[in-house]
């Protein structure tokens, strides 16, 4: 009897809090099994002015949450007249997701922002769990970027600093994980002004 193979895919995302605002990053590979789809696959997206998500996992789910979430989060601000805090924004993708755990959206997500209420960066499960954290690593190659940031990260460091951590903690996942790599270290940071994309330049130095 012919076994049914599993297609595997993999990545890796980071996210952060720092002291004056959060950073998000993940690399650029998109992968069907042994299959390089992309070189230079987006995983990080802008949901809300100040408020961004990481993904992992199926890309085709992974994005038509996204499409629901700005919906969502549009008529939110329609309605009430006010923004939506990061917590709430995280809420209502996990409600979603918890709404279809009998054909689940195959995502494990990083949502951070910044909101009224300070900085923050939550995980997500693929049935709704979220927790939130000072840093966060999802995909394959996640144990490496754990690595680098359990020894490097201290509550309360500079956006440079956090910027630093995050590309060295990706460039890891790039060495050790075969699902992990691209063309690109893509790296967000989030303040009370907006979201920013670090510059590639910048990066390449830091990864070195």
């Amino acid at each position: 009897m012919l076994q049914q193979k599993k297609l595997k895919t993999g990545t890796t995302t980071v996210g952060m809090v720092c002291k004056d605002c959060v950073i998000l990053a993940a690399e650029s590979k998109s992968t069907m099994g042994w299959l390089i789809s992309s070189k230079t696959a987006q995983k990080i997206y802008q949901i809300d002015d100040k408020i961004a998500m990481t993904i992992s996992g199926g890309v085709g789910d992974a994005q038509a949450l996204i499409r629901i979430l700005k919906a969502e989060i549009n008529i939110y601000k329609l309605t009430r007249h006010a923004d939506i805090t990061v917590k709430a924004a995280t809420t209502l993708l996990s409600n979603i997701l918890i709404g279809s755990r009998w054909y689940p959206y195959m995502v494990m997500p990083i949502v951070g922002g910044v909101d009224k209420d300070g900085f923050h960066i939550y995980s997500i499960d693929p049935v709704g769990g979220m927790e939130d954290d000072k840093f966060i690593s999802t995909g394959s190659g996640s144990p490496m970027a754990y690595g680098v940031m359990e020894n490097e990260y201290k509550e309360g460091i500079p956006r440079e600093e956090g910027i630093r951590i995050a590309v060295r903690a990706i460039r890891s996942a790039r060495e050790r994980d075969v699902f992990s790599g691209g063309r690109d270290i893509n790296v967000i940071v989030i303040d009370k002004d907006g979201l920013r994309l670090v510059d590639k330049e910048k990066i390449k130095e830091i990864a070195k």
